[in-house]
């Protein structure tokens, strides 16, 4: 990777206040130029430059690790594996799941899982109202559908106690009004990654009662 890119991330990190040690952050490079490699073939992301790639991928995924405490963390549509390798390789006591139905996205992911090393991830290959499992402690997504789809098709996968952590840009008040009755917002974060203009947000979202 470019001089370019390590000077981003590391920009970036410092201004998240996350300390990331040397593994990982030679694990997020790696990530990074596998990203990079694949995406040529494959057309995983839109996003093409590497220096892009940083701010859109690495440091947007990590902007939420402060409010993922796990540790049994499910990401729903994860595409490319986003948020959730970048959330696994910061915080690695956390037991991570990328779904995704793509299948050349999930390949992506378990070549990544295996490059890197990365034991506390498990890439799954399947739609969400499919997907069964032990019921998970948090409910991860990207850019997955809407806030209301979001909860209620994954509603069986999440733990009495659980939440949703929904990353969404600006327009999400018409998203909010879409929530079933069963769920209620808990807090909404406005989510400032370096390098990037547009509005992001964090909607935490828990069972109502």
């Amino acid at each position: 990777m470019t001089p370019e890119c390590e000077r981003r991330l590391d920009a970036g990190l410092a201004a998240l206040a996350i300390d990331v040690e040397a593994g990982a952050r030679r694990q997020l490079l790696a990530l990074l130029g596998l990203l990079h490699k694949w995406n040529r073939a494959y057309n995983l992301t839109s996003v093409r430059a590497p220096e892009a790639m940083v701010t859109r991928h690495l440091l947007d995924s990590a902007s939420v690790l402060s409010a993922v405490s796990g540790p049994r963390v499910l990401d729903v549509g994860a595409g490319a594996g986003f948020p959730g390798l970048v959330l696994a390789i910061l915080a690695p006591e956390l037991d991570v799941t990328l779904l995704d139905s793509n299948g050349k996205k999930v390949r992506f992911q378990r070549q990544a899982v295996l490059e890197l090393g990365l034991d506390n991830v498990t890439p799954v290959q399947a739609r969400v109202e499919r997907f069964t499992a032990e019921p998970f402690d948090q409910i991860l997504s990207r850019a997955f559908a809407s806030l209301g789809d979001f909860v209620s098709l994954s509603d069986p996968l999440l733990t009495a106690e659980g939440e949703w952590l929904a990353m969404k840009g600006q327009a999400c008040e018409d998203e909010l009004a879409g929530l079933p009755a069963s769920a209620r917002l808990i807090e909404r974060r406005a989510l400032h990654v370096p390098g990037e203009d547009a509005e992001r947000h964090l909607l935490r979202v828990r069972r109502t009662g």
